[in-house]
């Protein structure tokens, strides 16, 4: 279970720890699917209407897309958004 904790400011809520794990997850997910589409990182940006490098951070994991930009992602993959949160599962 996540817990998530304030610290000493309770204006100021940390990630958990495994955030970076899970969207590294999260973007190997997406990086698979966009593969198998045979789509490049720009025609699959562009069709989704997301600047190429936004994509790219997704895959890497160094972006957090909120779950306007995660509807983007898997209207272009043809997926649900629950695929892609499942393949980011560890």
């Amino acid at each position: 279970m996540v817990s998530w904790s304030a610290g000493g400011d309770p204006a100021r809520v940390r990630e958990p720890a495994d955030t970076a794990a899970y969207l590294t997850a999260f973007g190997r997910a997406v990086r698979r699917s966009r593969e198998k589409l045979g789509f490049s990182q720009e025609q699959f940006a562009f069709e989704a209407d997301l600047d190429r490098t936004y994509v790219s951070g997704i895959e890497r994991g160094v972006r957090n897309p909120t779950l306007k930009t995660i509807l983007r992602l898997t209207r272009v993959l043809g997926v649900a958004p629950s695929a892609l949160l499942r393949g980011a599962e560890r």
